[in-house]
């Protein structure tokens, strides 16, 4: 069982990895070509709340590009500088983001339950980064990592609302219900899901643990 744990843990960190970076990069897009050709459905938001459009699509990527090296137990073990330093901008990208992400959630055009629904997590997302940073300062780093598993689940929100958005567009979804549908999709499980990991299945898979420390 140690051993098919091990290396179910491998095979989703590479998977994760991979698509956290791809998807990372991919949501620069918006550099080259504009938010309004790349982002069609967010360019509402260049009329009145344009920094706050900037702040989050210029943040949240970079916050996952970093998340998955900072489960990279050899980075954190032989680089606990470069580590600490990764930790501090993971952690300074989702305040940033995350506090326009909740301003966003207020000018969505999708309706109140989609602006809810991104709106909470926004909230959960700052939340949970800031209790990892608060028990990485005081040095409590088994409390520290669970926290940081739940902030990554929610980091990862912008991987899996894009493969929720892929699906609904392959089936012809109508686009409107299905973007207020993921809005909770693309966390709620998530957060579920780390929750049962630390539950029942870190006792085994924690000796090859993860985490982001931010303190020295």
């Amino acid at each position: 069982m140690e051993r098919f744990l091990r290396i179910c843990g491998r095979g989703g960190y590479v998977t994760m990895a991979v698509l956290s970076v791809v998807i990372s990069v991919v949501s620069y897009r918006f550099v080259p070509l504009g938010v309004t050709q790349a982002m069609e459905h967010m360019a509402h938001n260049l009329d009145g709340n344009a920094l706050a459009l900037y702040a989050h699509i210029g943040g949240a990527p970079l916050a996952l590009a970093v998340m998955p090296f900072q489960f990279w137990a050899g980075l954190r073990l032989r680089r606990p500088v470069v580590h600490r330093w990764l930790g501090r901008v993971y952690v300074a990208a989702i305040f940033v983001s995350g506090v326009a992400g909740l301003q966003l959630a207020f000018h969505t055009t999708a309706g109140s339950f989609a602006g809810t629904g991104f709106g909470l997590l926004a909230v959960v997302w700052i939340a949970t980064t800031a209790t990892g940073l608060a028990f990485a300062v005081r040095r409590d780093f088994a409390r520290h990592k669970a926290w940081m598993l739940r902030s990554a689940a929610l980091t990862f929100a912008a991987v899996t609302l894009r493969l929720y958005l892929g699906i609904a567009m392959a089936f012809d979804a109508d686009f409107e219900t299905a973007y207020s549908l993921i809005a909770w999709a693309c966390w709620v499980p998530n957060a579920l899901a780390v929750e049962v990991y630390l539950r029942f299945f870190r006792a085994a898979g924690g000796r090859h643990g993860a985490g982001i420390a931010v303190a020295n």
